[in-house]
Protein backbone atom coordinates (compact mmCIF):
# COMPACT_ATOMS: atom_id res chain seq x y z
CA UNK A 1 0.00 0.00 0.00
CA UNK A 2 1.41 3.41 -0.89
CA UNK A 3 0.75 6.58 1.02
CA UNK A 4 -1.17 9.30 -0.75
CA UNK A 5 0.76 12.53 -0.82
CA UNK A 6 -1.48 15.49 -0.08
CA UNK A 7 0.83 18.17 1.29
CA UNK A 8 2.31 20.47 -1.32
CA UNK A 9 4.26 23.59 -0.46
CA UNK A 10 2.06 26.68 -0.20
CA UNK A 11 4.96 28.89 -1.26
CA UNK A 12 7.24 28.31 -4.23
CA UNK A 13 10.84 29.52 -4.59
CA UNK A 14 10.78 31.94 -7.54
CA UNK A 15 14.18 33.64 -7.30
CA UNK A 16 17.22 34.63 -5.29
CA UNK A 17 18.86 38.00 -4.76
CA UNK A 18 22.36 37.59 -6.20
CA UNK A 19 23.66 40.94 -4.98
CA UNK A 20 23.61 44.70 -5.37
CA UNK A 21 23.61 46.34 -8.79
CA UNK A 22 24.96 49.87 -9.06
CA UNK A 23 24.95 52.50 -6.34
CA UNK A 24 21.27 53.43 -6.12
CA UNK A 25 19.94 50.36 -4.32
CA UNK A 26 19.03 48.09 -7.22
CA UNK A 27 19.49 44.34 -6.80
CA UNK A 28 20.31 41.58 -9.26
CA UNK A 29 17.81 38.73 -9.00
CA UNK A 30 18.29 35.21 -10.32
CA UNK A 31 14.73 34.56 -11.47
CA UNK A 32 13.45 31.00 -11.70
CA UNK A 33 10.37 32.04 -13.66
CA UNK A 34 10.09 30.66 -17.22
CA UNK A 35 10.33 34.26 -18.45
CA UNK A 36 12.75 35.85 -15.96
CA UNK A 37 11.15 39.31 -15.86
CA UNK A 38 7.73 37.74 -15.16
CA UNK A 39 8.82 37.62 -11.52
CA UNK A 40 7.49 41.20 -11.29
CA UNK A 41 3.91 40.10 -11.97
CA UNK A 42 3.60 37.76 -8.99
CA UNK A 43 3.12 40.57 -6.50
CA UNK A 44 4.98 40.86 -3.22
CA UNK A 45 7.59 38.17 -2.69
CA UNK A 46 8.69 36.92 0.72
CA UNK A 47 11.82 35.62 2.36
CA UNK A 48 11.96 31.93 3.41
CA UNK A 49 10.28 32.64 6.75
CA UNK A 50 7.41 34.51 5.08
CA UNK A 51 7.84 37.43 7.48
CA UNK A 52 9.69 39.87 5.24
CA UNK A 53 7.95 40.98 2.03
CA UNK A 54 9.59 42.53 -1.04
CA UNK A 55 7.72 44.56 -3.65
CA UNK A 56 9.46 45.01 -6.98
CA UNK A 57 8.91 48.61 -8.10
CA UNK A 58 10.71 48.31 -11.44
CA UNK A 59 12.74 45.67 -13.24
CA UNK A 60 14.57 44.92 -16.45
CA UNK A 61 16.02 41.71 -17.81
CA UNK A 62 19.76 41.50 -18.47
CA UNK A 63 21.97 38.59 -19.52
CA UNK A 64 23.06 38.22 -15.87
CA UNK A 65 19.56 38.24 -14.36
CA UNK A 66 16.78 40.68 -13.52
CA UNK A 67 17.91 44.07 -12.26
CA UNK A 68 15.20 45.30 -9.90
CA UNK A 69 14.40 48.18 -7.61
CA UNK A 70 12.73 47.00 -4.40
CA UNK A 71 10.40 49.19 -2.39
CA UNK A 72 12.25 50.59 0.63
CA UNK A 73 15.75 49.79 -0.68
CA UNK A 74 17.40 53.03 -1.70
CA UNK A 75 21.16 52.56 -1.46
CA UNK A 76 23.87 50.06 -2.26
CA UNK A 77 24.47 49.15 1.40
CA UNK A 78 20.84 48.09 1.87
CA UNK A 79 20.91 46.17 -1.43
CA UNK A 80 24.13 44.37 -0.45
CA UNK A 81 22.49 43.31 2.81
CA UNK A 82 19.92 41.33 0.83
CA UNK A 83 22.46 39.21 -1.05
CA UNK A 84 21.50 35.53 -0.91
CA UNK A 85 17.89 36.08 0.18
CA UNK A 86 15.59 33.52 -1.46
CA UNK A 87 12.33 34.92 -2.81
CA UNK A 88 9.09 32.98 -2.50
CA UNK A 89 5.62 33.46 -3.98
CA UNK A 90 2.30 32.01 -2.87
CA UNK A 91 1.43 28.96 -5.00
CA UNK A 92 -2.03 30.44 -5.61
CA UNK A 93 -0.45 33.31 -7.59
CA UNK A 94 1.38 30.97 -9.96
CA UNK A 95 -0.09 29.33 -13.03
CA UNK A 96 -1.07 25.69 -12.75
CA UNK A 97 1.66 23.57 -14.34
CA UNK A 98 0.74 22.03 -17.66
CA UNK A 99 0.74 18.33 -18.46
CA UNK A 100 4.18 16.91 -17.73
CA UNK A 101 5.32 20.12 -15.98
CA UNK A 102 6.15 20.36 -12.29
CA UNK A 103 7.31 22.91 -9.79
CA UNK A 104 10.66 21.82 -8.32
CA UNK A 105 9.16 22.07 -4.82
CA UNK A 106 6.59 19.41 -5.76
CA UNK A 107 9.30 16.94 -6.83
CA UNK A 108 11.39 17.24 -3.67
CA UNK A 109 10.46 14.48 -1.25
CA UNK A 110 8.98 12.11 -3.82
CA UNK A 111 9.94 8.45 -3.45
CA UNK A 112 12.19 7.29 -6.28
CA UNK A 113 11.18 3.85 -7.57
CA UNK A 114 12.63 1.67 -10.31
CA UNK A 115 10.64 0.39 -13.30
CA UNK A 116 9.38 -2.55 -11.19
CA UNK A 117 8.08 -0.18 -8.49
CA UNK A 118 10.81 -0.91 -5.92
CA UNK A 119 11.73 2.15 -3.86
CA UNK A 120 15.44 2.96 -3.78
CA UNK A 121 15.55 6.56 -2.59
CA UNK A 122 13.94 9.95 -2.28
CA UNK A 123 14.29 13.07 -4.43
CA UNK A 124 16.33 15.39 -2.22
CA UNK A 125 16.81 18.36 -4.57
CA UNK A 126 16.42 19.66 -8.10
CA UNK A 127 19.39 21.45 -9.66
CA UNK A 128 19.98 23.30 -12.90
CA UNK A 129 23.55 24.21 -13.72
CA UNK A 130 22.64 25.51 -17.18
CA UNK A 131 22.19 22.32 -19.20
CA UNK A 132 18.76 21.27 -17.92
CA UNK A 133 17.23 20.06 -14.69
CA UNK A 134 18.87 17.32 -12.64
CA UNK A 135 17.21 15.52 -9.76
CA UNK A 136 19.36 14.53 -6.80
CA UNK A 137 18.29 11.24 -5.27
CA UNK A 138 19.25 10.37 -1.69
CA UNK A 139 19.75 6.60 -1.88
CA UNK A 140 18.03 4.49 0.77
CA UNK A 141 20.41 3.12 3.40
CA UNK A 142 23.31 5.22 2.17
CA UNK A 143 24.84 8.65 2.55
CA UNK A 144 25.37 8.70 -1.22
CA UNK A 145 23.26 10.63 -3.68
CA UNK A 146 22.79 10.15 -7.41
CA UNK A 147 22.27 12.95 -9.95
CA UNK A 148 19.94 12.04 -12.80
CA UNK A 149 18.80 14.20 -15.73
CA UNK A 150 15.13 15.12 -15.34
CA UNK A 151 13.76 14.08 -18.72
CA UNK A 152 11.35 11.49 -20.09
CA UNK A 153 14.09 8.90 -20.69
CA UNK A 154 15.33 8.85 -17.09
CA UNK A 155 12.13 9.91 -15.29
CA UNK A 156 9.30 8.45 -17.40
CA UNK A 157 6.61 8.85 -14.74
CA UNK A 158 5.83 11.26 -11.90
CA UNK A 159 2.75 10.76 -9.74
CA UNK A 160 2.30 13.63 -7.28
CA UNK A 161 -0.82 12.05 -5.83
CA UNK A 162 1.02 8.93 -4.64
CA UNK A 163 4.32 10.73 -4.07
CA UNK A 164 6.32 8.51 -6.43
CA UNK A 165 8.56 9.03 -9.44
CA UNK A 166 9.82 6.22 -11.66
CA UNK A 167 13.54 6.85 -12.14
CA UNK A 168 15.81 4.91 -14.47
CA UNK A 169 19.33 5.16 -13.09
CA UNK A 170 22.15 5.24 -15.65
CA UNK A 171 24.09 2.00 -15.99
CA UNK A 172 27.43 2.07 -14.27
CA UNK A 173 30.45 0.48 -15.85
CA UNK A 174 32.64 -1.89 -13.82
CA UNK A 175 36.02 -0.52 -12.78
Amino acid sequence: MSAVRTARPERILIGRIAGAHGIRGEVLIQSYAAVPEAIVGYGPLTDPSGRQAFTIVSARATPRGVVARLEGVSDRTAAEGLKGVELFVARARLPTPGEGEFYHADLIGLTAVDAAGQAFGRIAAVHNFGAGDLIEIALTGSTMTELVPFNEATVPSVDLRTGRAVVILPATSPD
